[in-house]
């Protein structure tokens, strides 16, 4: 595959890459998927085109070639989602070279993604994340864990933190401060406010962990006081939701799709919803409005004299 791609242009790919890394802080998984989606994308078209990709090939690809490549994907097993993906890092490579070396881009540009149905996020009821989270406490017999676990579980859902923000607390955060500054996703950072239940629930494990929790070090630690690891979470509460009858969708990162739905329902606002989350756009947050609209028509259903 590599021998299909001239040097030129994998330098180039080398070259986008570091710059997306310095420039936009993206996660170094991204930028290793990004760049075999791009691989893999000169590759097919050193096939189909029957020479090797260089700049000046790149240049001339036309629409043509572009469902070409569309459709061999599908064809491959990939759904519209992981298509839609790849051609978005083809389009950001393509946009960056073509500012270098000069050439009209429209074609790869305006080449449409297939369409797909983003699955709405599936939050908890309040009163089901209540449970949930006080059913987590009754998993392990050792006290000190049993507190952690309800720690944790109190901040994802009480700051809407993605289940790696929450395992990045280091010692030094605690006693939680009144606000969290959280670095999310791309390394970006925003401000969550602290509430009281997910501070007194820290404070509680904090007084049990038997392991020095230095500054530096990770806030939550597993058994034998390493970094928790993430699987450990999502175990302890598909234990909990099983004994709740919950269902399979009630997973750690649905606390942060809760905490966003049930803000969303106390009256805040898209934006401001947005920033606690770390979205970067607001596309991503508005998925929430169609999940309240979904609570709406159920709740009006039940209510209605012609729903019952």
């Amino acid at each position: 595959m590599t021998t299909q791609i001239s040097p030129g242009a994998r330098d180039a790919l080398e070259a986008w890459v570091a710059h997306l890394r310095a420039l936009d802080g993206a996660a170094e998984n991204t930028l290793t998927a990004y760049a075999g989606d791009l691989s893999a994308f000169l590759a097919f078209q050193a096939s189909h085109r029957g020479g090797p990709m260089g700049l000046a090939q790149i240049a001339t690809l036309t629409s043509s070639d572009m469902r070409a490549w569309m459709a061999g994907e599908r064809l491959r097993g990939a759904g519209p989602r992981s298509v839609a993906r790849r051609l978005s890092a083809v389009k950001s490579f393509v946009r960056w070279l073509c500012e270098r070396e000069g050439f009209d881009p429209t074609a790869i540009l305006s080449t449409r993604a297939p369409k797909f149905r983003k699955p709405l996020p599936r939050p908890l009821a309040q009163s089901a994340a209540k449970d949930l989270i006080a059913t987590v406490g009754l998993q392990h017999e050792t006290p000190w864990i049993a507190l952690r676990d309800v720690a944790v579980v109190t901040v994802l859902y009480g700051c809407g933190l993605r289940i790696s923000e929450g395992l990045g607390l280091t010692g030094a955060d605690a006693p939680l401060a009144d606000v969290l500054r959280i670095r999310g996703k791309g390394g970006k950072e925003r401000l969550v406010p602290v509430l009281p239940a997910a501070r007194a629930a820290v404070d509680r494990y904090v007084a049990a962990c038997p392991f020095d929790l230095g500054r530096s070090e990770p806030l939550f630690r597993g058994a034998r006081g390493g970094a928790l690891n993430p699987r450990i979470v999502a175990g302890v509460m598909a234990r909990a939701r099983m004994q709740l009858g919950l269902p399979s969708s009630a997973t750690p990162h649905a606390l942060r799709h809760s905490f966003a739905t049930h803000l969303l329902e106390a009256g805040g606002d898209l934006r401001s919803i947005q920033e606690l989350l770390g979205h970067a756009s607001l596309s991503t947050t508005q998925a929430y409005t169609a999940v309240d609209t979904v609570h709406l028509m159920e709740t009006y259903a039940r209510a209605h004299p012609h729903g019952r």
